[in-house]
């Protein structure tokens, strides 16, 4: 169901966004522009209401986007040793967000994360049972994904949010270290574990789409189906250099050389695939928006 209830799909679309240095922020900024919607970054700090309150009064938004938060740098170990500034961006700042958001009747669509769950006894490796929107994370390996399984849990209760959790994000920009396929590809080793996926060319724009129809409440944002690292490097191998070859380890392995343990798992994407039929499986989707447009640009 939509939300507000009353005429706000009458006024034309205004998108005020948060996380304007951030990848996702900076690519909705783009969507917006090539779209034609009017949209404004906000300039307050998440954790600080005022600030907040001050940008929706200038800019009278239709809807917010919360594309800001701490991922840390290089990767998520750094949560491990800054949890306070964790804690203060992902938790309080989100939930500050969608307190101010409420009280004015605004869809707050959040990017979060499925870096919540991993594959259980319900849910095992290879057997094509993903994880709903409505299971509780079980995932708490990592500060980071702590947190976010926390806030996730709390913001269930403000019927004016979407929740989209994004995983393990690609884009066709593969000069960007964010990206999963470049992450990898420069990797000395790599674990070869089948996962959901978020490939950010097809599905940010169906997020834009989600919030010309007040779509709120937690979506599994992937792609339907997984793919594994190798699979992934083998389309790399074949679309981008021939001569690419990498080398596998083992979980126990990875353990070694990082801090904090990695989610792996498969959500459903069955509820995404409803709404928005259209929407391709994770393999189509890597040809598509990924390696064929890269493979013309190279020329091979």
């Amino acid at each position: 169901m939509g939300y507000p209830a009353n005429g706000a799909a009458d006024k034309p679309l205004k998108f005020l966004i948060y996380g304007r240095t951030g990848w996702i922020g900076g690519l909705l900024g783009e969507l917006c522009r090539a779209q034609s919607i009017d949209f404004e970054y906000g300039s307050g700090r998440l954790e600080n209401r005022s600030s907040l309150e001050a940008d929706i009064a200038a800019v009278a938004p239709t809807h917010v986007f919360n594309a800001a938060g701490v991922t840390g740098r290089p990767n998520v170990d750094w949560c491990e040793s800054h949890k306070v500034e964790t804690i203060r961006t992902n938790v309080v700042g989100t939930l500050t967000l969608a307190d101010v958001c409420r009280e004015r009747g605004l869809v707050l669509i959040n990017y979060a994360t499925g870096c919540i769950f991993e594959y259980d006894q319900a849910h095992p490796l290879g057997s094509g049972i993903g994880f709903k929107e409505e299971d509780t994370p079980n995932f708490v390996g990592s500060f980071y994904s702590k947190t976010k399984a926390m806030v996730e849990e709390l913001l269930k209760n403000y019927e004016n949010v979407c929740t989209l959790r994004v995983r393990m994000p690609i884009s066709s920009d593969l000069s960007n270290p964010r990206n999963f396929i470049t992450k990898i590809t420069r990797y000395e080793k790599v674990v070869n574990i089948p996962n959901s996926m978020t490939i950010l060319d097809e599905l940010l724009p169906i997020s834009i789409e989600m919030a010309k129809r007040n779509l709120t409440g937690i979506w599994n944002f992937t792609n339907p189906g997984v793919v594994s690292h190798n699979e992934i490097l083998e389309m790399y191998k074949e679309f981008m250099d021939p001569h690419f070859s990498w080398k596998n380890f083992t979980l126990e392995e990875q353990a070694k050389v990082i801090v904090a343990p990695r989610s792996n798992n498969e959500l459903d994407a069955s509820k995404l695939k409803k709404e928005f039929p259209e929407l391709m499986s994770i393999k189509e989707s890597l040809v598509k928006y990924v390696f064929e447009p890269n493979k013309k640009k190279t020329g091979a």
